[in-house]
This record gives C-alpha cells, structure tokens and sequence, in this order.
C-alpha cells in the first residue's frame, strides 16, 4: 500500500474513503500521537524516531567491545491521499486477474453462492487491510488497544487503485481470468463484463529467460528478442501514459510474471549502473525482461517491486536505483511455504533446537508450475526456497559450526490436474538434547 494518504472514518462508502482515490473528509483522525516527536500540520506528519544500535569489534584477545549507537531520523508522511494506480507486469495471470477481480469485487461490494454457502468479498490475507496492531495500554482499564492496521498510518485503500499493467498475452482480463480457474463462476459472471474491458499492453519476451513451454502464450509483445533502449523507452511510455490518463498522482510498478531464470553476472554488463546500461544498448544477452522493467521503473521514478524470486536487481539495477533515489525491493512473494519455512526455521534454531536437514516438496497445476518444470526456472525458485534459511543457521554458532548447514532439498511438481490448488508437504528434522530426535512433517 502507498504510505501516503488520510485516516478518516465516517465516509460516505463506510471504509473512510472515497472511491476517486482521494479521501474523505473527516472531522478527526482515528488518533494522534501526543509526543514532542510528532508535529501534525494541515497537509503531513513529522516524526523524530531515535534508532539504537550496538557496533561490535573484537580484539586481539578474541574478546568482543560492544558500543551502543543511535541515530535520529525524521520521517515526513503525507497526510493527502493520493490517487494511486498499480500496473502489473503479468497482469493477465493468475495473481493479476485474481486481485484485480478481487478490488472490482470488494469496490462493489458483492457477494456470491458457492457449495458451502453465500460468500462476500472481503481482503483476507492482507497484512494491511486483515490485521490489527496494539496502539498501546487503555490509561484506565489497563487493556491493550488494538486498532486495525490500515489505520495506523495514512493509507490509501486498495478499493481505490487503478489497474492497469501488461501481459505477453493478449487475452482480455475475462478470458484471463477463465483460463486461470481461480474464482467461482457466481462471481465471475457479475464481473466479467467489467474485466472483458480490460486488455495488457505489449509486453516483453526474451525467450531464453522464461521456459519454453510459454511460447504458446506470448501474442502480445514488443518487438525484439534481447535488450534494448527501445524496450525500455516503451515501458517508460507506457507508465507516463497511464498515470496521465487516469489522473494519477503515484504509479507503483509490481512484476508478477512467470519466473525467470537466473542472469549471470558479468563483469562490465550488469556489475555497475553504466554498465548496465550499456548492455541494454548492446543488446547483451544477461539483461532479463524483469531487469529492463526495473530499469525503466527507476529512470520513471516509479517503485518497483519484485515478485518473483529471479535476480531482477543485479548488481547495476542497484546501483542504478541508488543513484536516482528510486524505491525497489522484493525477491519473491513467499507468501506460502517459503514464508512458513521462515517463520518455522526461526522458531525452532531459536529454541535451542538444530535442524540436520529440511525436505520441501510441493505440486501445482496453475502456469506457475508449468513453467517451473523448465529446470532454469526452477533453479531460481529452489534458490529462493533454500537459502531463506541461511541467516538463521549462520546467526547460531553454538548449534551450528562455521560452513555447517542443515541438508535442504526443494522438489516442485507440474501437475495440471490440481489447478491452482497448490499442495505443499515439508519435514524438518532436529537433533534434540541428549542425542534425541525430533521430526516435524
């Protein structure tokens, strides 16, 4: 979500905002922050935040010197809500037919019949709209006060983005979100003349970059191959016309497209912002499609963020995005198995407990899976399963010694059958005091 907006309840459409994007206006925010830290003006919020850190050295005697440290910031957060529009790279895929059905959903309010019953629209699974943060301790009952979390801060509400975004394929958001299999048809048909408007534009395909099991799919795309100055002054374009279009006043920029393989990285093609620029001049064959959109993102000043687990942001994409003061970040959604692993690994190191080995095993049926059974592909989801576990096992040197790690395999299985209904299996097994054994499945 876009830090930059207004808290405000009472509106007119009952989630304190209004549906054009901007807020409503409130007669109070839900709450303010009595500290000589916080200053409230008409149009932002400043904060002074004071950071604590310890800087350890070590000395001849091996013993350690911990210096504590702190830092002031001041943090500025807008108080106006902007108009905000999000385009998808992959928009016509499972994850972007889905969330754009979902918006246009939850922005009409609608509900449908399943099997088990009516359902309603709803944003379960967000960390934003779907959970609550304790605001503090109530001065007189002494409970804590919990308030949801797209109320801490001045937000925008995803009812109110504007979608748009792009797609090697050309099929409209309806047909898309047919072919993905994802949502109930009682909800597809109160949606689909709306989602039948909608069309990706052009987008990128460099065929060696994504598996070739996807070529069937790419009838929607640029010109060209490989890299080029072209590709990037296009996606560059595209992002001016959309936020001039819709009146926008920020456009955030998410890749959620197939995986791609791994770049390797070249000493003078992607190790600096000028060589890499240079590359995508010369058309160099180690530029992938997600890097060119990330280069375009930051030059249009526009956030970018990184779905999938491929190393969009080589070593120049970086240094790139540091020199124009550009926001990018992301390696992957890890919103399932990954993502409990994480949470997992942590619990248990943490306990005092060490993991010997870790087994991931997982099948799904969406296009995800069909262009993981390429083995380039899947070599960068396996590297961003695996090593989500590495800065636990190297923060524990009591359990661990140096170079020591658990045994860890991935396995991912393309199984048409299952559709989107991915199944995940995992075993973690633990050596336990005295020898004992433990095993978790």
């Amino acid at each position: 979500m876009a830090p930059h907006a207004e808290v405000s309840v009472g509106s007119a459409n009952g989630n304190g905002y209004a549906t054009n994007g901007h807020a409503t206006p409130a007669a109070k925010d839900l709450f303010t922050v009595s500290s000589p830290n916080v200053a409230y003006t008409d149009s932002e919020i400043r904060s002074k935040y004071t950071y604590r850190t310890t800087s350890v050295t070590q000395g001849g005697d091996g013993k350690y010197v911990a210096t504590p440290s702190e830092t002031v910031y001041d943090f500025k957060v807008d108080r106006k809500v902007p108009k905000v529009g999000v385009m998808l790279v992959g928009w016509g895929g499972n994850n972007g037919t889905t969330v754009t059905a979902g918006i246009i959903a939850n922005r009409r309010g609608l509900s449908w019949e399943t099997r088990e019953g009516p359902r309603a629209a709803n944003y379960y699974g967000s960390v934003i709209m779907g959970s609550t943060m304790k605001l503090g301790t109530d001065a007189k009952t002494h409970k804590d006060v919990n308030i949801p979390f797209h109320d801490v801060l001045p937000m925008i509400h995803p009812n109110d983005f504007v979608i748009g975004g792009w797609d090697i394929s050309g099929m409209n958001l309806a047909e898309a979100m047919d072919r993905a299999a994802v949502l109930e048809p009682t909800l597809k048909d109160q949606i689909k003349k709306e989602m039948a408007t909608m069309v990706p534009l052009p987008s990128i395909y460099y065929p060696d970059f994504i598996a070739a099991n996807q070529e069937d799919r790419a009838d929607n795309i640029l010109p060209g191959s490989k890299a080029c100055n072209a590709h990037v002054e296009q996606i560059r374009k595209d992002i001016r016309d959309f936020k001039s279009s819709n009146g926008l006043d920020k456009v955030i920029i998410m890749w959620t497209a197939n995986t791609e393989r791994y770049a390797d990285l070249v000493v003078g093609v992607n190790d600096t912002a000028d060589n890499l620029l240079k590359a995508i001049e010369n058309s160099h064959e180690e530029v992938s499609p997600s890097t060119i959109f990330a280069v375009a993102s930051i030059l249009e000043n526009a956030p970018f963020i990184n779905g999938s687990p491929q190393n969009t942001f080589v070593p120049g994409a970086i240094q790139l995005a540091e020199k124009h003061n550009a926001f990018i970040g992301g390696d992957d959604f890890k919103s399932g198995q990954t993502k409990m692993k994480s949470a997992l690994v942590d619990f248990l190191i943490n306990a005092g407990i060490k993991l010997t080995s870790i087994a991931s095993y997982n099948h799904l049926g969406n296009n995800d899976g069909k262009n993981l059974s390429s083995q380039r592909q899947f070599r960068s989801k396996e590297i961003s399963k695996s090593t989500v576990v590495d800065d636990m096992v190297e923060a524990n040197t009591v359990l661990y010694k140096k170079g020591e790690h658990p045994d860890h395999t991935v396995v991912i299985k393309y199984m048409p059958a299952v559709g989107d209904n991915k199944r995940a299996l995992d075993e973690y097994y633990a050596e336990i005091f005295m020898g004992g054994h433990q095993t978790i499945s």
